[in-house]
């Protein structure tokens, strides 16, 4: 017991001596790219506790100076005037990656990659017309065929579920349900 006790004191000690050196290099290795050209005694002490901290303390101190020059450099941009272009407008949506996902598999198997994400976007949207617009509906259900493991059995258990859902509400004049339960029946025809 008594052992534990200073064991645990020792690693105490340890984390508390490391913290330290963290805290120390901090302070000395962000002045260093500010010192002015003719100092050459700050890079050397930033360059010496660098090298006496472990490779872990090392990656972690270099991860927080790369942050704080991130937001350094965000941070001068605003203050000159500079408008950060939105890349949210570049990038394309969820529904479009797993679109151009499923057209690259029945277009060119040899150059299609199995992708995790669009496929669960793919299974969770599937009986969605807004979402899987109809003319990609015959591209996945062949898409569909091919499914295995896991992934099948729960899509057959989703399906199943919703239609027994849909059949408790009872028949609709909505034609979103009707196009649904169609797409619902599709599919289970097909993986059952």
């Amino acid at each position: 017991m008594v052992g534990m006790a200073k064991q645990k004191r020792k690693v105490i000690e340890v984390t508390e001596k490391k913290k330290k050196k963290l805290k120390a290099a901090a302070e000395e290795v962000p002045g260093a790219p500010a010192a002015p050209p003719g100092a050459g005694e700050a890079p050397a002490q930033g360059a010496a506790v660098l090298g006496a901290l472990s490779s872990e303390e090392r990656r972690v101190l270099e991860r927080k100076l790369k942050k704080e020059r991130k937001k350094e450099e965000r941070k001068r941009l605003r203050e000159a005037g500079v408008a950060m272009a939105q890349s949210s407008l570049a990038r394309r949506s969820g529904a479009q990656l797993a679109l151009d996902y499923l057209c690259g598999w029945a277009q060119k198997r040899e150059n299609w990659r199995f992708q995790k994400t669009r496929q669960t976007w793919l299974l969770l949207h599937m009986y969605d017309c807004d979402e899987v617009p109809d003319e990609h509906f015959p591209a996945l259900l062949a898409y569909l065929e091919g499914l295995r493991g896991r992934a099948r059995e729960l899509t057959v258990q989703k399906a199943e579920a919703l239609m027994r859902e849909l059949d408790e509400e009872g028949p609709g004049a909505d034609p979103r349900l009707l196009e649904k339960t169609q797409r619902i029946r599709q599919v289970l025809q097909l993986l059952s």
